[in-house]
């Protein structure tokens, strides 16, 4: 059986990474793949709590679902009612070396409460208006990449993989913005001042006025109302970590409540203001605009990787792990590596299935406990896996759904990537993992 799962595991992991190549979406093979796994399992598996199991597993990777569902329903409304145009007007810089950092910080925080891929389109469309030069362009799209995923590492709702490790409290809100916002930082500031080297210091240009989406008419003669819109989505997203650190619900009850009164509010505004229909302003028309096929991708592969751990692979992998290298920076580096060939999500699906949190109890009955220490809730292995899931995706364009946006949007080439970014991205990994360390040693004296 286990030979089997691996297999159509394996084989389901190649055509996902192979999506920019054969130009099919990957949802279909993570739902093709999850569907395969669960039946093999069913048939050969012999496990008499079978449903039971595929009802939680459904139940954990729906919690997912439901919270990202709201989170983009929220994040298009934004940019419906012309919100990131608001962002977009109030960029200033002397020239274009300036600008590239400012941009660079844009991404950084902008991701934290938004994600990266939807930071990532916002910033990447932007720069059209920004720039004429296409080279110049993807130099500036590359380093939104890098921002981008390193700002989603160190908020709980930054990015996806953040999101899955904090709902199932495997880390918490605060400690994750303390221990990681600094490492995350440099790993953004290292290759920006390399890359800021590739552009020539002179003069921005005037930004390019001819764009006709809806968001950016709304905001020229209502801009009130894309103030309105950006500061209640963003205070909405911002409400949820609050909200489970005080009723200790899980996130998504949250969103939900944010997108609620979001709904409401843009019901009234859409009555009171007679807002053309072609808008489309209402929550009830925006949901149709969220992209449905990332939903069906983290259903099919948080199944597919539930399944895995049901069969007692991940568990397997796990001991082999911890018995070969014994060190969780090692561990990690490699993870990190890893996410930049395939998709950081089934990665920390996998490892939050092979590492549970570690209790009292069984740091107590552990043969290392200092090193089974590092797995409580918020101990150091998942503050690693955090970051280096996150920002190892940006050691290729292909690691990471910003770059697989940024890649198809400007048709940056994958080798030119590679020649021109990957060892900038490189370098800002490697830094950020040494203050990781250098936090620990401090707080270990």
């Amino acid at each position: 059986m286990i030979p089997a799962l691996l297999t159509i595991f394996i084989l389901g992991y190649l055509l996902i990474a192979s999506e920019h190549v054969l130009h099919i979406n990957k949802a279909v093979f993570a739902l093709i793949m999850c569907g395969l796994l669960w039946s093999v399992y069913a048939l050969m598996g012999h496990d008499p709590n079978l449903s039971a199991d595929m009802v939680e597993a459904l139940g954990d990777t729906c919690e997912i679902v439901v919270f990202l569902i709201g989170a983009m329903t929220i994040v298009e409304l934004i940019d419906r009612y012309g919100g990131f145009h608001i962002i977009v007007e109030n960029l200033h810089a002397s020239n274009k070396r300036k600008l590239m950092w400012v941009l660079a910080f844009v991404a950084f925080f902008l991701s934290s409460v938004l994600d990266n891929m939807t930071t990532t389109i916002i910033m990447v469309m932007m720069l059209r208006r920004l720039l004429s030069n296409q080279k110049e362009r993807w130099i500036f799209a590359c380093v939104i990449v890098l921002a981008a995923n390193a700002g989603g590492a160190w908020s709980p709702i930054g990015d996806i993989t953040t999101i899955m490790l904090w709902m199932k409290n495997y880390v918490s809100s605060v400690d994750l913005i303390v221990n990681l916002l600094l490492p995350s930082l440099v790993s953004v500031v290292v290759p920006v001042a390399l890359a800021s080297r590739m552009i020539p210091a002179t003069a921005v240009e005037p930004l390019n006025e001819h764009d006709t989406r809806v968001g950016y008419q709304l905001s020229e003669h209502h801009k009130g109302l894309s103030v309105l819109i950006l500061v209640c989505g963003v205070a909405g997203l911002l409400f949820v970590p609050v909200f489970k650190a005080t009723t200790h619900l899980a996130p998504y009850m949250g969103i939900m409540m944010s997108l609620g009164m979001l709904w409401l509010l843009t019901e009234l505004l859409v009555r009171h203001y007679k807002l053309d229909g072609k808008m489309e302003g209402r929550v009830s028309q925006v949901v149709k605009s969220i992209d449905m096929s990332t939903i069906l991708f983290f259903l099919g592969i948080l199944m597919a990787v539930s399944a895995l751990s049901q069969a007692g692979i991940l568990g397997e992998l796990a001991a082999w792990l911890n018995s070969t290298f014994h060190d969780v920076y090692i561990i990690n580096v490699i993870i990190g590596v890893l996410s930049s060939i395939v998709d950081n999500v089934p990665l920390v699906a996998a490892c939050m299935n092979m590492y549970p949190v570690a209790s009292d109890a069984v740091i107590a009955a552990s043969a290392d406990p200092s090193y089974t220490a590092l797995f409580v809730e918020d101990g150091l292995f998942w503050h690693l896996l955090t970051f280096c899931a996150g920002v190892g995706g940006s050691l290729l364009i292909i690691g990471s759904a910003a770059g697989v946006v940024a890649m198809g949007i400007e048709k940056i080439p994958f080798m030119w990537y590679v020649k021109r970014i990957t060892l900038l991205a490189f370098a800002g990994y490697l830094c950020g993992i040494v203050m990781i360390w250098l936090e620990t040693l401090f707080i270990t004296i």
